[in-house]
């Protein structure tokens, strides 16, 4: 309870933000600063930081919520597999209710006889397998480094099991290859980054060493009130100075080489390739596909996935919010067609999303 209450200190917020007010009148000129997360997402709104925040400061959402930024044709194979006869498909909770090209959604889908069920942890997909030997089990890989690295654990334990009936559908993504793309964007013109604390605790803070050598700020950032403020007044100050460099708010958690035992389990069992992602387009060396090793293990090669004709829902603005040139607000399916008990894009469904953090938190 101490170490909760030393990141959600009143007054210690209190004078983060007198700091940040007077370090933004004398930088005298607006600043845009993206989180990159979708834990930090929430927690801003949560605790109302973007309101605290001097006018000349803006802070915008980025593709931060792995659910959001898989692509409609990644969802649209993920529907096509778990419909398929026989088949038990393994997923996480927040895909259930992404609807994919007209609209139907896993938990539809189940509703109508599929075998999806809803897994905690990748590790439990080994003891499915198990489990059920007379039938396929295949598995939604989804998230970015931080999910990875237990998926990876999954496929190997399997392996030195002899599980042949256990496979994955991955649509892993890498974080940095984005931010690379975001930093490239002259809609944005990107002050600093406010960078992910779950994912840096795999990768570390050298892999973000590309944004200060573009000449921006970037800041590793816990998940608490206090973390956040610092974490921005850290940026503000690399704004305000001629260094730039890639500090570390969340050390704590986060240290410079990250977890190199977690990234080789990683790097063993997938491979790096192009991805494509909502909102963002297909981003060279941004996806984890199953390395050739592994490939007894890849869905995508043992089951005939079909060309699908893919589509994204009309009037849905969930790519360009997670590229942060839209707010939720200016979507026309917002708070209209598009609640948390009925989303429409994935920005509504997960926790983590954008819109979801919008509707709840205003």
């Amino acid at each position: 309870m101490r170490y909760i209450d030393e990141y959600r200190n009143p007054l210690l917020a209190r004078g983060l933000l007198d700091r940040i007010a007077a370090l933004a009148g004398r930088i005298g000129r607006p600043v845009t600063l993206m989180e990159v997360c979708g834990s930090h997402t929430q927690a801003i709104g949560r605790y109302g930081i973007r309101s605290l925040l001097p006018p000349s400061i803006r802070l915008v959402s980025g593709p931060g919520c792995p659910v959001c930024v898989t692509s409609i044709r990644d969802v649209d194979a993920a529907h096509h597999l778990a419909a398929l006869p026989g088949l038990i498909f393994a997923v996480f909770g927040d895909m259930m209710r992404v609807p994919g090209t007209g609209g139907k959604t896993l938990q539809q889908l189940r509703a109508s006889g599929a075998e999806i069920r809803v897994v905690p942890s990748a590790l439990d997909i080994v003891a499915m397998a198990e489990n059920e030997p007379g039938g396929e089990v295949v598995f939604m890989g989804i998230g970015f480094e931080t999910t990875a690295p237990t998926v990876a654990a999954a496929l190997r334990t399997a392996d030195r099991k002899g599980i042949g009936n256990l496979s994955v559908l991955s649509v892993h993504k890498l974080v940095p290859p984005a931010l690379r793309l975001l930093l490239a964007d002259p809609a944005l013109n990107l002050d600093g980054f406010l960078c992910p604390g779950h994912v840096s605790t795999m990768i570390g803070s050298r892999a973000y060493a590309f944004i200060a050598e573009a000449g921006r700020a970037a800041v590793v950032t816990g998940f608490e009130p206090v973390d956040i403020l610092e974490g921005l007044l850290m940026l503000l100050e690399q704004v305000d100075a001629p260094r730039r460099e890639v500090a570390i708010q969340y050390s704590r958690g986060v240290r410079p080489e990250g977890n190199p035992r977690a990234m080789a389990l990683m790097h063993e069992v997938f491979e790096t390739g192009d991805a494509e992602w909502r909102g963002l387009g297909t981003i060279e060396g941004s996806g984890l596909s199953i390395s050739r090793a592994y490939e007894r293990f890849d869905a995508r090669k043992r089951f005939a996935i079909p060309e699908m004709a893919s589509a994204e829902v009309p009037g849905c603005a969930c790519g360009e919010i997670l590229r942060g040139i839209r707010e939720p607000a200016t979507c026309p399916l917002f708070r209209r067609l598009c609640t948390p008990a009925d989303p429409v894009g994935p920005c509504m469904v997960s926790s983590e999303g954008t819109c979801a953090a919008h509707y709840r938190y205003g």
